[in-house]
């Protein structure tokens, strides 16, 4: 199995060349405008030189020409909630004791490569053991392995760890220690910092994790599971928060709202980006109920046969899952509270919490778009926007990433067909380019 995954890494490092021509398709680049039929597209090394259309911008001599005919053409895939430690085993216990060893060199690896393959180019790895995590990240960056452009958290910072995840959950005792621990973390070069049950901390706790990420120009990710977490996450400057949230409750209570309005208001913040994650939730019962989906072996991507059989096992009785007992009446109120965000003024971006019981990360990005378009009735551009301009705005990255245009890397994806008009195309991305590589 891990001389299959070199050997495929070794074919797709070996489908680039100097210069490509993207030929034929419907470019949708991003930024929101009309899409750009019969577009032709030309890379040269890892970033795109020029852009227009077929008979009016010329293909250099020597390129090697990708037909995209029939096909929408777009900025590759953000995911801006992943967790690369986890593939969808339903048992976090278990999985932590046998596996949290390998989680650098076998899963890790395997998840981001799954990730790539299905389309997405960069994302935003949220909690995470400290060392196996940069090391991904910098792998990748050196082409060592394939996978997304990856933004690393490393550890969830709290008030106290769970038992038996001191790795890759940091608690605080007090504002020094807070401080300290966000420092460590800036020295060891993490990308940004995941917040998570700050309404267990004192005041002075989690200001000084928000204060002192941002001294070290490090974006703050945080939790809203629960009211507290968000009042407070707002009261100290959180850059975009995670999750729908508050369990069962049909929606947000009013002072939230207008918290959210009141920080919306202040252009000169910039934007609240806030990550609903809702499609591992409101698909649950699908998936419970049509586990044929389960068996996509997308997934078994670079995982050793033991591994595969063991995800397989603790996802036999889909219905008996402890981790969404209460979603029957969680489901209802995902609509309501993802449209009181947007129109509250935030900054929807795509994630999906990839890697928790029954969503893998070859699915799971493609599936949020499409509940978002066919569920809720979000706009399709909207959405895909959601998924590639706004997240390298938020990561402070959009020089180079998150649109199809020049001067900019060449991470570019293909399906064949309208993805405006048929979002669930994206379950089967036909080419993959990251950095004017070719790896699908």
């Amino acid at each position: 199995m891990k001389k299959y995954f070199y050997f495929l890494f070794f074919l797709a490092s070996n489908s680039f060349a100097q210069t490509k021509a993207l030929v034929g398709g419907t470019l949708i680049d991003g930024f929101g405008g009309k899409p750009l039929q019969n577009s032709v597209i030309i890379i040269e090394g890892e970033r795109i030189k020029a852009i227009g259309t077929e008979g009016n911008l010329e293909i250099p001599k020597g390129a090697e020409v990708i037909s995209t005919e029939g096909m929408s053409v777009m900025p590759g895939l953000w995911d801006m909630h992943v967790h690369l430690m986890i593939n969808g085993h339903s048992n976090y216990t278990h999985w932590d004791k046998m596996y949290l060893k390998l989680a650098k060199d076998v899963i890790m690896p395997s998840s981001a490569h799954q990730l790539l393959l299905a389309g997405v180019t960069s994302a935003r790895d949220l909690g995470g053991p400290l060392e196996p995590s940069l090391s991904v990240r910098d792998r990748i960056n050196k082409g060592e392995i394939p996978g997304p452009t990856m933004y690393m958290s490393g550890p969830f910072i709290q008030h106290e760890p769970y038992p038996g995840t001191a790795e890759f959950r940091w608690g605080v005792k007090g504002e020094a220690d807070a401080r300290a621990k966000i420092k460590q973390l800036a020295k060891a070069g993490v990308d940004c910092i995941k917040l998570i049950d700050q309404d267990e901390m004192t005041e002075a706790e989690y200001l000084a994790v928000v204060d002192e990420a941002h001294k070290n120009k490090l974006k703050v990710v945080a939790h809203s599971h629960r009211p507290d977490e968000i009042r407070r996450g707002l009261k100290a400057g959180v850059d975009n928060f995670e999750h729908t949230g508050l369990a069962a409750a049909p929606e947000y209570p009013d002072d939230i709202i207008a918290s959210i309005k009141e920080r919306t208001a202040k252009m000169n913040l910039g934007p609240l980006f806030w990550t609903p994650t809702v499609e591992g939730l409101y698909n649950y019962e699908y998936a419970r109920d049509n586990p044929e989906a389960l068996d996509n072996t997308s997934w078994h991507l670079g995982l050793p046969d033991s591994i595969i059989a063991d995800i397989k096992r603790s996802l036999q009785n889909p219905g008996r899952l402890s981790y969404f007992g209460l979603n029957p009446i969680r489901k209802p109120t995902l609509e309501k509270k993802i449209n009181q965000l947007k129109n509250a003024g935030v900054v929807l971006l795509v994630g999906t919490d990839s890697g928790i019981p029954m969503k893998f990360h070859s699915q799971s990005t493609w599936n949020e778009l499409d509940v978002w378009v066919n569920k809720f009735g979000f706009d399709p551009m909207y959405t895909i926007r959601a998924a590639t301009y706004w997240p390298a705005v938020m990561m402070g990255v959009e020089k180079d990433f998150g649109t199809v245009s020049e001067g900019k890397y060449a991470d570019i994806i293909a399906v064949k067909g309208d993805v405006l008009r048929h979002m669930a195309l994206l379950q089967d991305v036909k080419l993959v380019v990251k950095k004017g590589k070719r790896y699908k």
